[in-house]
């Protein structure tokens, strides 16, 4: 039986690369699509690192894919160390308080 795939799905934001616009812990909730402009924060992965989700902001369009930059410069876990990614989906929206903040209480 072929599952289901939702137009939504949520993640957890893990890591500084997109502080200040987003900290560790923060939640998302992300549309599946692939219709993004530069400026978008999206879910992608890296062609080199297929494996690796990441959410990044879109800087240009590359070819066939997207190059995607982080909002910290002073992390370089983007397209400057691993090339062209392909996009998974736009972030919509950022659960506050941020959900790691009420689990610790």
């Amino acid at each position: 039986m072929p599952r289901l795939r939702l137009p939504w799905y949520r993640v957890l934001v893990r890591g500084p690369s997109m502080a200040p616009t987003l900290r560790d812990g923060d939640a998302l909730l992300v549309r599946r699509t692939t219709r993004v402009r530069p400026g978008d924060v999206v879910v992608a992965r890296f062609r080199s690192r297929p494996s690796l989700l990441v959410v990044k902001r879109v800087a240009r369009a590359e070819g066939d894919g997207w190059w995607l930059v982080g909002d910290n410069e002073f992390v370089a876990d983007d397209s400057r160390a691993y090339g062209i990614a392909d996009i998974d989906g736009r972030v919509v929206l950022r659960w506050w308080p941020r959900l790691s903040l009420i689990r610790r209480r």
